[in-house]
């Protein structure tokens, strides 16, 4: 190698030396960019309003099995079904766990919804999923927290949660007298939204 030839390599070398940090962390720099524009869009949005495909359509043609022992005023509490949810009044259906810590943060306002007149008149049905949980700790969780629910069907494997479109728990589902789903809200229940729901499910008897 010349002199001259050197003397060009070298500076091109310290060059490609000094900016070979910024190759690297190039890449690592778009993808945080990135990741941050996702978590804006994903958490700045209203994640209660996922959209659902089964709006309008029949609730999906299955039935869970009761909550074994679990009881309510001193009778056995029955599980639900397609039929049960087009009797010809309106159903709110919540999809809950025992493992759940928004579950339990909403439960409150469940049992708000329980003692509402048209709850309590039986007007208004108000039953439940029980998601992928244990049929113990589901009894506890309910004997603790207190048993809002008229109906709970059991749901171990969560097919059944596939066939409602449930993105996770909790999720509360309102039902029309037909057996049509008119609403669905992700994520816990407050006082508004408890409300909101209730007043859906009472407009469409």
């Amino acid at each position: 190698m010349s002199r001259i030839e050197g003397n060009i390599d070298r500076p091109v070398e310290a060059e490609l030396r000094r900016r070979s940090p910024l190759l690297f962390l190039a890449p690592l720099l778009l993808f945080g960019a990135l990741a941050v524009v996702f978590a804006i869009g994903l958490f700045s949005g209203d994640k209660s309003k996922v959209p659902s495909a089964l709006i309008g359509r029949p609730v999906p043609s299955i039935t869970l099995t009761a909550l074994d022992g679990l009881q309510r005023d001193g009778k056995p509490v029955p599980s639900f079904g397609m039929a049960d949810l087009a009797a010809g009044r309106a159903t709110i259906v919540n999809v809950f766990a025992s493992w759940c810590a928004p579950c339990r943060v909403e439960h409150p306002f469940l049992m708000g919804l329980a003692e509402a007149p048209a709850v309590k008149a039986g007007n208004v049905a108000l039953v439940a999923i029980n998601y992928k949980d244990e049929a113990e700790n589901a009894r506890r969780f309910l004997g603790a927290l207190g048993n809002p629910f008229s109906a709970v069907g059991v749901d171990r494997a969560g097919r059944g949660a596939i066939e409602w479109g449930v993105y996770g728990v909790p999720e509360t589902f309102v039902i029309g007298p037909n057996g049509h789903i008119l609403e669905k809200h992700v994520g816990p229940l407050d006082a508004a939204t408890a409300g909101k729901l209730l007043a859906r499910a009472m407009a469409a008897r």
